[in-house]
């Protein structure tokens, strides 16, 4: 008997109210609002389902559906600076059932064509509770003996650009992680996130880079 495929469904967060860069996520950013580049990466994966936009904004929600997303109105409760992300996945799937779980911030604006389906296939290859896409960081505390580049054991950092979860495990059990957990390493420039003006500026220039 074949499989049921499972369904996936991604969902980016996307609340009003940032204070590091007021109006973040419907600014635009290299000719289009910041929201719209991880909306047209969703969409682009094979392996997603349904693209869903979690927000309490009227304003955000006008521009997730200009651009193709579903969107899911998020309680108040659940939009403000202290409100934890798992409730407000928890609430997206309660809404929106599925087995898969991608979850994609639109403050990481910058990923290479195909990524999130590598990260979903891998994720059902390894058979993993959760997986994390991250950057091997080589830094170093100052005071330390320096070792060469080359020799410093990276730590794999979680760089916030693509995460794919156990739906049951998030609904049920409230558990992001899991026990099996793995990675996917990215290049330098899917890295960087925006929080503050310079993140901004720099993740526009790259996007112009890369167009």
């Amino acid at each position: 008997r074949m499989k049921k495929k499972p369904v996936v469904l991604a969902v980016i967060p996307a609340r009003g109210g940032s204070k590091g860069v007021p109006g973040k996520n419907i600014k635009t950013i290299a000719g289009k609002p910041l929201l719209a580049w991880t909306i047209q990466h969703a969409l682009a994966a094979k392996t997603v389902d349904r693209v869903v936009v979690s927000t309490e904004d009227e304003k955000i929600a006008a521009v997730a559906r200009k651009w193709g997303a579903e969107v899911l109105d998020r309680p108040k409760k659940l939009a403000t600076d202290k409100a934890d992300t798992l409730p407000v996945l928890q609430h997206a799937l309660k809404n929106c059932p599925a087995d898969i779980l991608v979850v994609l911030q639109c403050t990481s604006p910058i990923r290479s064509k195909g990524l999130i389906d590598r990260c979903v296939s891998k994720f059902l290859r390894t058979k993993a509770d959760s997986l994390g896409t991250v950057f091997p960081d080589r830094s170093y505390e100052f005071g330390v003996d320096m070792p060469r580049r080359q020799e410093i054991k990276p730590r794999l950092v979680d760089n916030g650009n693509v995460y794919v979860n156990r739906a049951d495990l998030v609904l049920k059990k409230g558990d992001r992680y899991g026990k099996r957990i793995a990675t996917l390493e990215t290049s330098r420039e899917e890295s960087f996130e925006i929080d503050e003006p310079f993140d901004f500026w720099l993740c526009e220039k790259i996007l112009l880079e890369r167009a």
